[in-house]
């Protein structure tokens, strides 16, 4: 029987990831057709870092991401410690209001997203991407930061503002350096879900900026290129990447809260 599970297991994990695995072979393939092996190459990738256009949308992913990430987890952390102070049935209501974007189609959020920033007169480009992926990024940061924020004990810091701390110095030097794990978290699934985006990226951009993943929808609009192999093989060594940074970050946030539990039973 064990044997058996791992033979399902395994038949699941190369269901999942042979397509994967065919198309990081395809981006070393030195033959510009599929199916076609030749011998080994870079030379995808050395024209993938000429494309101007691909180079463009790097940029913008990047500086997207990482803005929309910090917003995103700036805003996550100012209401989970408000929403703290409120009672269980208004917490759970606020909540549940937060997590209804998690749940609603994408294409919904994008083009209500196009109509709200069109209506206030705003042309779409840059800007509104931007504010677009700290609105799909926020509930996400919100998931990493609130049950953390929620489980803290307010008596460290009750005990800094005895000793004479004022409130911002208590939270500067008592709260958050315990929210830091959950605050990476939110920053790295932020930035993750922002980069990875495509249809509310589709629907507020402007003509002349593309984000990658737009530029590769386009791109293969006019035909599939190796180039394309490469970067999406870089695309997703970037998420696996992330993946592990997140994975560690969890793990470290547990042992800390296995050392804070040991402490506070042997106190």
């Amino acid at each position: 029987m064990q044997k058996t599970r791992k033979i399902y297991l395994a038949l699941i994990m190369l269901f999942l990831y042979a397509p994967i695995f065919v198309l990081v072979a395809q981006s070393f393939n030195a033959s510009r057709y599929r199916g076609h092996w030749t011998g080994f190459t870079w030379e995808w990738y050395t024209a993938l870092f000429e494309n101007e256009d691909i180079l463009a949308a790097l940029g913008n992913t990047l500086t997207i991401g990482v803005t929309a990430a910090v917003c995103a987890t700036l805003l996550a952390l100012l209401t989970a410690v408000a929403m703290r102070r409120m009672g269980t049935r208004t917490r759970t209501l606020f909540n549940g209001v937060a997590n209804i974007p998690l749940l609603n189609a994408d294409i919904v959020t994008g083009i209500s997203l196009m109509l709200l920033f069109l209506g206030l007169g705003l042309r779409l480009g840059y800007d509104t991407i931007l504010l677009a992926h700290i609105v799909i990024c926020l509930p996400y940061a919100m998931l990493c930061i609130l049950p953390q924020v929620l489980e803290l004990d307010d008596v460290c810091y009750e005990a800094a503002l005895d000793l004479g701390a004022s409130p911002f110095c208590a939270f500067r030097k008592v709260v958050l350096p315990e929210l830091v794990p959950g605050i990476v978290a939110a920053f790295l699934l932020s930035f993750v879900m922002s980069a990875d985006d495509f249809i509310v990226t589709y629907f507020t951009k402007g003509a002349g900026i593309d984000t990658l993943t737009t530029e590769i929808y386009a791109e293969l609009k006019l035909g599939i290129h190796p180039e394309m192999y490469a970067l999406s093989t870089l695309f997703f060594a970037a998420v696996v990447v992330f993946t592990v940074l997140l994975v560690l970050n969890f793990r470290v946030l547990r042992r800390y809260r296995g050392r804070m539990a040991r402490q506070g039973g042997q106190a």
